[in-house]
């Protein structure tokens, strides 16, 4: 005879361990609810690892010389996550590395002109200043740099150490599930977590499920026979170039287009070897191109805006990566985080941030959502139960160790990166 069913209840049970369903879950457990968080594979993996870690304000979509609904909607976003940074917040993020307090936007000289008036404006002023010649970050410190430069008040962060962090802050309510062994199941119009492990099944219920899977909320929704919301995947393929430059840059350069022609952030290695983690419109027309063409394109492209570094002994890599956001007309970008109750089952909530700078947003709108349905904080059932039988999952690798593994000899260390332009 198979044992008995284990059941356990909660406010809340969140799918989906990326910097939303975390940023989440903090601010569930600050406001008193009882919850758990399940991952099926490492925290932060995918889309969150994949991230530059830049906490912007939304500058970077005034490229067109105007302000935007996009640029506007994240406008407070960097005072938010500072005050957060500090132990000021609503979540606690004084363990997160900051790789940067600032970053940079720099033009060619040939598309100064059309940039210039309007970053310094009224309308950008406190959000973006020119840069002297004299105070130019490393990098740009050469008689062949001749575009303009400005410095924007907005952050870097180092993202492993921001999903560790808010995972220190859920001790005992985070847990993996193994896929193969687990399913959303509907009963009487409610949703629960049904998982089959070590022989013996649990069952999961909770005044609201949330799921914060980024791609993978679609997948979970069609195990409930389910479509809606609808999600659209914007395919990128960043680059990453281990290099031997000594100082650290963040930075994107101005194009053309209404986004940055190429967004650089610095990392390390697990073992000190610096790398360029490259995005923008290099990374976007990359989606559509091999691994080989895009990095020929991408020495090009550094070739042509910084001549007189040399890159030829760097190695180099490529990241597939795909964004989730919610179905928007004629594929345009989400202006803010999207969250909305799942019709038809009254116990499921459905969220993508869009950006890792609004993840607070997306748990305010959530938040909102419980509080106008009547979601209150109320009783649990022990969550020993789960820590039994499951695990806690481990942070994702970066994607430059998973690129770059250790030397033989190991010869590199941190001494050999510098921070003199942070």
């Amino acid at each position: 005879m198979s044992a008995a069913p284990i059941r356990v209840h909660f406010d809340i049970a969140i799918i989906g361990g990326g910097v939303a369903g975390l940023w989440l879950a903090n601010r569930l457990a600050n406001t008193g609810y009882s919850l758990a968080l399940f991952e099926a594979g490492s925290l932060g993996s995918d889309q969150t690892i994949a991230s530059q870690g830049m906490i912007h304000g939304g500058m970077k979509y005034t490229l067109s010389g105007a302000l935007t609904g996009a640029s506007e909607a994240i406008a407070e976003m960097p005072r938010h996550w500072r005050a957060c940074l500090c132990g000021e917040g609503d979540v606690d993020l004084r363990t997160t590395r900051i790789l940067s307090d600032h970053f940079f936007m720099w033009s060619s000289e040939t598309m100064a002109s059309r940039v210039t008036t309007f970053l310094a404006s009224k309308l950008t002023r406190g959000r973006v200043e020119p840069v002297a010649d004299d105070k130019r970050p490393p990098l740009l410190r050469t008689h062949h740099f001749s575009g303009s430069l400005y410095r924007l008040e907005d952050l870097v962060l180092d993202v492993p150490s921001l999903i560790a962090n808010l995972a220190h802050n859920l001790p005992g309510r985070i847990f993996q599930l193994a896929t193969a062994h687990s399913r959303l199941s509907a009963t009487d119009g409610d949703v629960r977590l049904v998982i089959e492990q070590d022989g013996q099944t649990i069952e999961v219920t909770a005044q609201r499920f949330i799921l914060t899977a980024g791609k993978g909320n679609a997948a979970l929704l069609q195990q409930l026979g389910l479509h809606q919301p609808a999600m659209q995947l914007r395919p990128l393929q960043q680059v990453m170039v281990k290099h031997a430059y000594p100082h650290r840059f963040y930075g994107h350069c101005l194009g053309a287009d209404t986004t940055p022609r190429l967004t650089i952030s610095s990392h390390t290695t697990s073992y000190g070897a610096p790398v360029w983690y490259l995005g923008g419109s290099l990374a976007e027309r990359g989606a559509q191109q091999d691994a080989a063409t895009l990095i020929d394109s991408a020495r090009q492209e550094l070739a042509n805006l910084m001549p007189w570094l040399d890159f030829s002994e760097a190695e180099w890599a490529t990241l597939p990566v795909e964004r989730a956001e919610p179905l928007q007309r004629n594929f345009a970008r989400p202006d803010n985080a999207f969250a909305s109750p799942v019709a038809g089952v009254p116990n499921l909530i459905l969220g993508w941030p869009t950006k890792l700078t609004l993840a607070p947003n997306l748990a305010n709108e959530i938040l909102g959502l419980l509080q106008q349905d009547g979601i209150a904080p109320g009783k649990t059932d022990d969550v020993s139960v789960l820590a039994h039988h499951l695990p806690r999952p481990i942070v994702a690798k970066t994607p430059w160790d998973i690129a770059f593994p250790p030397p033989p000899d190991d010869s590199l260390n941190d001494d050999e990166i510098t921070d003199a332009d942070t």
